[in-house]
């Protein structure tokens, strides 16, 4: 297999490549196919649509309900051993999921490609069999084909419309707008969470505990509604001596590599400008909100304020490196992503005689700390585009559009924050989440992001502490 592949890569004259040369209509991409690798026409494709249960295997389409799974337009083809579905850098022309069989992917191939290559430089491939948490996932995003997959045995694919992420989004955000949390999909066995009734009681009864801004962030967030000046900023700042020194420390930090150190707020508002100064503000305001008196509980507000901090590093450093997005509402999104976690945790809190299994608490979390995120940052009077972040931060399969949004940025961020832990390898791959086409010339993958994050871990460092 081995060497029939790297034949192949090296355009090496063999009886197989012979098979390779034809492409299918379905296969013919608009950019110019590499010369001596090219898609593999199927062997065949099942002539009866697949069933609603075969559908709702695979993530997104679980999702969605039986009309419109029975209406969906899909493909259900057939690849021999050896055959080359899709290449890297080409144009999608559809959504693939695994259905049967063993696929390898290789993230950077190109006309030149050997995969005997070990060097640092070359990418690692990676192998997904059917019937796994990996196989029930997208093989690849909307716009871009970011791996090539090889079948290392006879495999079946099914592929979906490109349509499939718009119709996706379009259901989630459906989904979300006045979320009841009586309507969330929770596992079985967490379906009578003690913990999750007694919330979603006061939830409906408005009698939730939910944070509020401090004083100088909510004035200046509604003074710069309409337009101030330096001084007038600068004088709101001023009410709080504590602000005021973090924010000195933020202008002579890495972040904005200083020529010459500042010493008072006037100077350091100029240097970062009215809008860096309100998301700064903003940001380190939110410290506040993590605070409550249960040792237990506390720790794991600190806990979430040490993740969301780290995720907003990233989302600086890779809004930096995207460009099209401020770093410091970038910053700002990616603090606020778990917010919904403090009125839960509030309520843990207040009735902590009721609640004294803290893993009852733990295993609700994931679920309506989306939801209640959007609920905190829509009371607090945040702008649309950050009221979402909480509900979309781990929806990987998001597509915003054609352009990057806030979201992208912090969907990337939060993957990556992932990277190296446990939860790892529940993750899709990059290459297969839309945020991940629109990266400057589609070339972030694990490996180059870890070197990205690593050059850039002084200003992530910087970041981390200042916030702390």
């Amino acid at each position: 297999m081995k060497t029939w592949l790297n034949r192949l890569f090296k355009r090496e004259a063999g009886p197989e490549t012979l098979a390779v040369k034809h492409i299918t209509e379905q296969h013919i991409s608009t950019q110019t196919p590499v010369v001596g690798l090219q898609c593999t026409p199927p062997i065949g494709q099942k002539k009866t649509a697949q069933s609603v249960q075969v559908l709702k295997k695979f993530t997104p389409l679980r999702h969605f309900d039986e009309h419109t799974l029975s209406n969906l337009q899909h493909k259900t083809l057939r690849y021999k051993e050896g055959s080359v579905i899709f290449l890297h850098g080409f144009n999608a022309d559809a959504i693939y999921f695994l259905l049967a069989g063993t696929l390898e992917m290789h993230p950077d191939t190109d006309d030149n490609f050997d995969l005997t290559n070990t060097s640092s430089q070359a990418m690692p491939s990676y192998e997904i069999v059917s019937g796994t948490a990996l196989a029930n996932l997208p093989l690849n995003n909307s716009k871009v084909f970011g791996a090539t997959a090889v079948a290392q045995t006879t495999v079946d694919v099914i592929t979906v419309s490109l349509e499939l992420y718009e119709l996706w989004t379009r259901n989630f955000q459906e989904k979300s707008t006045g979320v009841e949390l009586t309507n969330i999909d929770l596992p079985v066995e967490l379906s009578n969470n003690y913990f999750f009734l007694s919330f979603t009681e006061a939830y409906n009864k408005q009698q939730l505990q939910l944070p509020s801004l401090p004083n100088v962030a909510l004035k200046l967030k509604t003074a710069m509604q309409q337009d101030i000046s330096i001084k007038e900023a600068v004088a709101i700042i001023q009410i709080d001596p504590g602000i005021v020194s973090k924010l000195i420390q933020v202008a002579n930090s890495p972040l904005y590599a200083p020529i010459k150190p500042i010493n008072n707020c006037q100077d350091a508002v100029t240097r970062l400008g009215l809008t860096a100064t309100r998301n700064l503000v903003m940001g380190i305001s939110l410290k506040q909100m993590f605070q409550c008196n249960d040792k237990q509980i506390m720790q794991k507000m600190q806990s979430v304020w040490k993740q969301s901090l780290y995720v907003s590093s990233l989302c600086f450093v890779l809004a930096e490196e995207m460009r099209g997005i401020n770093p410091e509402e970038a910053l700002l999104a990616g603090l606020v992503n778990d917010i919904g976690i403090i009125p839960l945790l509030y309520f843990a809190e207040q009735h902590a005689q009721e609640f004294r299994d803290f893993e009852q608490i733990t295993l609700i979390l994931p679920y309506l700390r989306g939801p209640v995120g959007s609920l905190v940052l829509e009371t607090l009077g945040f702008a649309s585009e950050l009221i979402n972040i909480p509900q979309e931060a781990e929806n990987w399969l998001y597509d915003s559009g054609e352009q990057v949004h806030l979201i992208d940025i912090v969907i990337l961020a939060k993957l990556h924050s992932y990277f190296g832990t446990a939860k790892a390898k529940e993750l899709p791959y990059i290459y297969a989440i839309p945020a991940y086409s629109k990266l400057k010339n589609g070339k972030l993958n694990p490996d180059l992001s870890l070197s990205l994050i690593h050059k850039a871990q002084q200003r992530i460092n910087a970041t981390m502490h200042l916030f702390s």
